[in-house]
């Protein structure tokens, strides 16, 4: 992961302006990397498991018809026209009926159009249902921090979550899509899947009483939210408290008492916590040094960032390297 993405560098977060809509910049780094998408044609009785994707988010659009999607004891029905979101990367089942057989997906037979798009056909004859599902991964880690603040399930139905228009639409386009692949169908389908994920989570945070506490609800805030942008921005500058309260034009302890309250943690806690959270990712997906995460992350020595790092994860980075899943 290239740290330019955080747009910003030391010293220069006043040459950049603080975003008015800290939770539109949270949104911002929803950047999705595809996984795999399929078009499922099914016929009842019918039924497919789902295999665990840490650190993915599985999405399902029923085109036509209706099925039950399970995911540990939870169970809903989802009807032509819904979305549900998975969005922790759980093992879930998708089947016809209760009780349904459900081998696992990847060992019932894909028609392959690319080497991430593939065409389903299965069931045993009876009644059509269609299905758009694919697993993304989210890579930046404000947006990670994001969707790990969303439920088990995220559920939308038409008339209720769905109210834009072009959220119609778009579940339309992708039902037209998936009837019949089209020259450049594959492109079209995972574009228009990518804007209903992202658009379900915005949807979600709209909506949900949730949406309004903790760390989402800190970002509604005028002045915590704007803190939590510079410090996203630009995590390597050297912040205090006295330098974040400074940027908002507030005293040093108003700030400090309005951000623990609505954070639920100091500032300076949140600092370093949120440049861990980005020094985890970093090992994860670039393998970078430790010598270069504590200059990407502004400490003045390894031994300075090492000792933060293992404060904050529990094992050091070299540690924290070996165990980090494959992309």
């Amino acid at each position: 992961m290239d740290c330019r993405c955080l747009r910003g560098h030391p010293g220069h977060v006043r040459d950049n302006p603080v975003a008015a809509d800290p939770l539109g910049e949270a949104l911002h780094f929803l950047h999705l990397v595809g996984r795999f998408y399929c078009r499922s044609e099914l016929t009842a009785p019918w039924g497919m498991a789902l295999h665990p994707m840490p650190d993915h988010l599985w999405f399902h659009v029923v085109t036509s018809g209706q099925c039950l999607l399970e995911v540990g004891q939870e169970t809903m029905t989802l009807r032509t026209g819904e979305l549900a979101l998975v969005p922790h990367g759980e093992g879930h089942v998708l089947r016809s009926a209760a009780g349904v057989p459900a081998p696992r997906i990847d060992r019932l037979h894909h028609d392959y159009e690319s080497d991430r798009y593939a065409i389903l056909r299965h069931g045993g004859g009876g009644t059509p249902a269609t299905l758009v599902c694919g697993a993304v991964r989210i890579e930046h880690p404000a947006a990670r921090h994001l969707v790990d603040l969303l439920p088990r399930i995220v559920h939308l139905e038409p008339g209720e979550g769905l109210r834009e228009d072009w959220m119609h639409s778009t579940l339309r386009l992708l039902a037209a899509e998936a009837r019949e692949l089209r020259p450049g169908g594959e492109t079209v389908i995972t574009r228009l899947s990518d804007l209903l994920v992202i658009q379900a989570i915005r949807t979600w945070i709209d909506n949900a009483p949730a949406a309004g506490t903790g760390w989402l609800g800190a970002l509604r805030d005028p002045v915590v939210g704007r803190a939590i942008t510079l410090i996203h921005q630009d995590p390597a500058r050297p912040w205090t408290v006295a330098a974040l309260a400074d940027e908002l034009a507030m005293s040093r302890s108003a700030f400090a008492a309005r951000f623990t309250e609505l954070v639920d943690e100091p500032a300076m806690r949140y600092v370093t916590r949120w440049r861990m959270y980005l020094a985890r990712e970093w090992l994860r997906e670039d393998g970078a040094t430790v010598a270069a995460l504590a200059a990407r992350l502004g400490y003045q020595s390894e031994a300075a960032f090492s000792r933060a790092f293992k404060r904050v994860v529990g094992i050091s980075p070299g540690a924290a390297r070996r165990v980090a899943p494959a992309g």
